[in-house]
Protein backbone atom coordinates (compact mmCIF):
# COMPACT_ATOMS: atom_id res chain seq x y z
CA UNK A 1 0.00 0.00 0.00
CA UNK A 2 2.90 2.34 0.66
CA UNK A 3 4.31 1.83 -2.82
CA UNK A 4 0.82 2.23 -4.28
CA UNK A 5 0.76 5.76 -2.88
CA UNK A 6 -1.80 5.21 -0.12
CA UNK A 7 -1.76 8.48 1.89
CA UNK A 8 -2.68 6.57 5.03
CA UNK A 9 0.62 4.70 4.78
CA UNK A 10 2.78 7.65 3.70
CA UNK A 11 2.41 9.54 7.03
CA UNK A 12 2.69 12.89 5.22
CA UNK A 13 6.05 12.03 3.66
CA UNK A 14 6.74 12.70 -0.02
CA UNK A 15 9.08 10.85 -2.37
CA UNK A 16 8.89 7.49 -0.60
CA UNK A 17 8.73 5.55 -3.86
CA UNK A 18 11.84 7.19 -5.33
CA UNK A 19 14.32 4.35 -5.87
CA UNK A 20 12.41 1.85 -3.75
CA UNK A 21 10.50 -1.23 -4.85
CA UNK A 22 8.77 -3.85 -2.72
CA UNK A 23 11.89 -5.94 -2.26
CA UNK A 24 13.94 -2.94 -1.14
CA UNK A 25 11.31 -1.95 1.42
CA UNK A 26 11.05 -5.50 2.76
CA UNK A 27 14.82 -5.60 3.21
CA UNK A 28 14.66 -2.38 5.24
CA UNK A 29 12.05 -3.94 7.51
CA UNK A 30 14.04 -7.16 7.85
CA UNK A 31 17.15 -5.24 8.89
CA UNK A 32 15.25 -3.12 11.41
CA UNK A 33 13.38 -6.10 12.85
CA UNK A 34 16.35 -8.46 12.76
CA UNK A 35 14.33 -11.27 11.20
CA UNK A 36 13.44 -12.48 7.73
CA UNK A 37 10.03 -11.94 6.14
CA UNK A 38 8.21 -14.70 4.29
CA UNK A 39 7.68 -13.32 0.78
CA UNK A 40 4.78 -15.74 0.21
CA UNK A 41 2.80 -14.80 3.33
CA UNK A 42 -0.26 -12.61 2.76
CA UNK A 43 -0.87 -11.96 6.47
CA UNK A 44 0.27 -12.98 9.92
CA UNK A 45 2.82 -11.59 12.39
CA UNK A 46 6.32 -10.39 11.56
CA UNK A 47 9.03 -11.30 14.04
CA UNK A 48 10.88 -8.50 15.83
CA UNK A 49 14.07 -9.51 17.60
CA UNK A 50 15.45 -7.89 20.70
CA UNK A 51 18.94 -6.90 19.55
CA UNK A 52 18.15 -4.38 16.79
CA UNK A 53 15.31 -2.86 18.81
CA UNK A 54 17.54 -2.35 21.86
CA UNK A 55 20.26 -0.91 19.66
CA UNK A 56 17.91 1.69 18.21
CA UNK A 57 16.42 2.46 21.62
CA UNK A 58 19.97 3.13 22.81
CA UNK A 59 20.46 5.59 19.94
CA UNK A 60 17.18 7.22 20.88
CA UNK A 61 18.34 7.53 24.48
CA UNK A 62 21.68 9.02 23.39
CA UNK A 63 19.95 11.66 21.25
CA UNK A 64 17.53 12.54 24.03
CA UNK A 65 20.35 12.77 26.58
CA UNK A 66 22.16 15.24 24.30
CA UNK A 67 18.96 17.23 23.97
CA UNK A 68 18.77 17.51 27.75
CA UNK A 69 22.41 18.58 28.01
CA UNK A 70 21.71 21.34 25.47
CA UNK A 71 18.35 22.35 27.03
CA UNK A 72 16.68 21.79 23.67
CA UNK A 73 13.00 22.30 23.06
CA UNK A 74 11.21 18.97 22.51
CA UNK A 75 7.69 18.12 21.34
CA UNK A 76 6.19 14.66 21.89
CA UNK A 77 3.23 13.20 20.00
CA UNK A 78 1.60 9.88 19.20
CA UNK A 79 -1.09 8.62 16.90
CA UNK A 80 -1.34 5.42 18.92
CA UNK A 81 -3.14 6.18 22.21
CA UNK A 82 -3.60 3.62 24.97
CA UNK A 83 -0.17 2.12 24.31
CA UNK A 84 2.63 4.35 23.01
CA UNK A 85 1.25 7.42 24.81
CA UNK A 86 2.18 5.94 28.19
CA UNK A 87 5.72 5.18 27.04
CA UNK A 88 6.15 8.69 25.64
CA UNK A 89 4.65 10.28 28.76
CA UNK A 90 7.30 8.54 30.84
CA UNK A 91 9.98 9.66 28.38
CA UNK A 92 8.64 13.22 28.58
CA UNK A 93 8.77 13.17 32.37
CA UNK A 94 12.37 11.99 32.17
CA UNK A 95 13.31 14.69 29.69
CA UNK A 96 11.69 17.45 31.73
CA UNK A 97 13.48 16.26 34.87
CA UNK A 98 16.83 16.25 33.07
CA UNK A 99 16.76 19.75 31.61
CA UNK A 100 14.91 19.62 28.30
CA UNK A 101 12.35 22.31 27.59
CA UNK A 102 9.11 20.52 26.80
CA UNK A 103 6.68 22.32 24.48
CA UNK A 104 2.96 21.58 24.14
CA UNK A 105 2.27 22.80 20.63
CA UNK A 106 -1.28 23.06 19.34
CA UNK A 107 -2.98 22.75 22.72
CA UNK A 108 -6.71 23.39 22.19
CA UNK A 109 -6.57 23.61 18.39
CA UNK A 110 -9.69 22.42 16.55
CA UNK A 111 -10.47 21.79 12.90
CA UNK A 112 -13.10 20.05 10.80
CA UNK A 113 -12.44 17.73 7.88
CA UNK A 114 -14.90 17.19 5.04
CA UNK A 115 -17.23 14.29 5.69
CA UNK A 116 -16.68 14.31 9.45
CA UNK A 117 -19.47 14.93 11.93
CA UNK A 118 -17.09 16.14 14.63
CA UNK A 119 -14.11 18.43 15.03
CA UNK A 120 -10.61 17.13 15.54
CA UNK A 121 -8.82 18.44 18.63
CA UNK A 122 -5.22 18.47 19.80
CA UNK A 123 -4.96 17.65 23.48
CA UNK A 124 -2.06 16.55 25.67
CA UNK A 125 -1.47 13.63 28.00
CA UNK A 126 1.32 15.03 30.12
CA UNK A 127 3.56 16.50 27.43
CA UNK A 128 2.36 14.08 24.72
CA UNK A 129 0.15 15.52 21.98
CA UNK A 130 -2.82 13.40 20.90
CA UNK A 131 -5.48 13.84 18.25
CA UNK A 132 -8.94 13.48 19.76
CA UNK A 133 -12.53 13.75 18.59
CA UNK A 134 -13.32 15.98 21.56
CA UNK A 135 -14.17 12.99 23.73
CA UNK A 136 -11.41 10.37 23.45
CA UNK A 137 -7.95 10.08 21.82
CA UNK A 138 -8.04 8.50 18.39
CA UNK A 139 -5.65 6.28 16.50
CA UNK A 140 -4.41 8.18 13.45
CA UNK A 141 -1.83 8.05 10.68
CA UNK A 142 -2.68 11.58 9.55
CA UNK A 143 0.02 14.29 9.36
CA UNK A 144 -2.49 17.13 9.74
CA UNK A 145 -2.23 17.57 13.51
CA UNK A 146 1.57 17.87 13.45
CA UNK A 147 1.42 20.32 10.57
CA UNK A 148 -0.83 22.52 12.69
CA UNK A 149 1.46 22.11 15.67
CA UNK A 150 4.52 23.19 13.68
CA UNK A 151 2.64 26.23 12.44
CA UNK A 152 2.71 27.42 16.09
CA UNK A 153 6.44 26.88 16.48
CA UNK A 154 9.30 24.60 15.50
CA UNK A 155 11.00 22.69 18.32
CA UNK A 156 14.60 21.53 18.23
CA UNK A 157 13.45 17.91 18.33
CA UNK A 158 10.27 15.91 17.81
CA UNK A 159 9.70 12.48 19.37
CA UNK A 160 6.70 10.84 17.72
CA UNK A 161 5.21 8.12 15.56
CA UNK A 162 2.83 7.75 12.60
CA UNK A 163 1.86 10.97 10.81
CA UNK A 164 3.10 13.11 13.68
CA UNK A 165 6.63 11.86 12.94
CA UNK A 166 6.18 11.89 9.17
CA UNK A 167 5.01 15.49 9.07
CA UNK A 168 7.91 16.60 11.27
CA UNK A 169 10.46 14.81 9.06
CA UNK A 170 8.83 16.26 5.94
CA UNK A 171 9.15 19.73 7.48
CA UNK A 172 12.86 19.19 8.10
CA UNK A 173 12.59 19.02 11.89
CA UNK A 174 14.99 16.66 13.66
CA UNK A 175 12.86 13.68 14.64
CA UNK A 176 13.28 10.54 16.71
CA UNK A 177 10.47 8.16 15.84
CA UNK A 178 8.77 4.89 16.65
CA UNK A 179 7.43 2.70 13.84
CA UNK A 180 5.36 -0.44 13.82
CA UNK A 181 6.90 -3.26 11.82
CA UNK A 182 4.01 -3.10 9.32
CA UNK A 183 4.37 0.65 8.67
CA UNK A 184 7.65 1.13 6.76
CA UNK A 185 7.30 4.80 5.74
CA UNK A 186 9.59 6.09 8.49
CA UNK A 187 12.18 3.42 7.70
CA UNK A 188 12.21 4.53 4.06
CA UNK A 189 12.72 8.13 5.22
CA UNK A 190 15.65 6.93 7.32
CA UNK A 191 17.15 5.09 4.35
CA UNK A 192 16.83 8.32 2.37
CA UNK A 193 18.90 10.14 5.00
CA UNK A 194 16.01 12.30 6.18
CA UNK A 195 16.02 11.05 9.79
CA UNK A 196 18.48 9.10 11.91
CA UNK A 197 16.63 7.13 14.59
CA UNK A 198 13.58 4.92 13.96
CA UNK A 199 12.72 2.33 16.62
CA UNK A 200 10.77 -0.59 15.16
CA UNK A 201 8.45 -2.38 17.58
CA UNK A 202 4.91 -3.66 17.93
CA UNK A 203 2.91 -0.51 18.70
CA UNK A 204 -0.25 -2.31 19.81
CA UNK A 205 0.51 -4.09 23.06
CA UNK A 206 -0.47 -3.21 26.66
CA UNK A 207 1.33 -0.10 27.96
CA UNK A 208 3.17 -1.99 30.71
CA UNK A 209 4.90 -4.12 28.08
CA UNK A 210 6.95 -1.08 27.03
CA UNK A 211 8.69 -0.88 30.41
CA UNK A 212 11.87 -2.54 29.01
CA UNK A 213 11.84 0.02 26.17
CA UNK A 214 11.75 2.85 28.68
CA UNK A 215 14.55 1.22 30.67
CA UNK A 216 16.70 1.00 27.53
CA UNK A 217 16.17 4.73 26.89
CA UNK A 218 16.65 5.79 30.51
CA UNK A 219 19.85 3.74 30.77
CA UNK A 220 21.53 6.40 28.61
CA UNK A 221 20.79 8.95 31.35
CA UNK A 222 23.08 8.27 34.33
CA UNK A 223 21.32 7.93 37.70
CA UNK A 224 17.88 8.99 36.49
CA UNK A 225 15.86 7.33 39.21
CA UNK A 226 12.81 7.76 36.95
CA UNK A 227 10.02 5.18 36.74
CA UNK A 228 7.29 4.45 34.22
Amino acid sequence: MLLAGDPDKEFGLSGLRDGFDQEAVLRLVETAAGASIDREAADGPVEIRTEPMLGELGKMGDRLARACERSETIALATGHPESIDYLLKAVGDLLAARGARMVRLGEGLRWREAGREHDWHIEHFGNVALQTDGRVPRHTHSPHAMRRMLAEGVPDLVVADHGFAGAAIEAGVQTVSIADVNDPALLVAKAQGRTEVVVVLDDHVPPQNYWPCFQAIAARFPSTGTHL
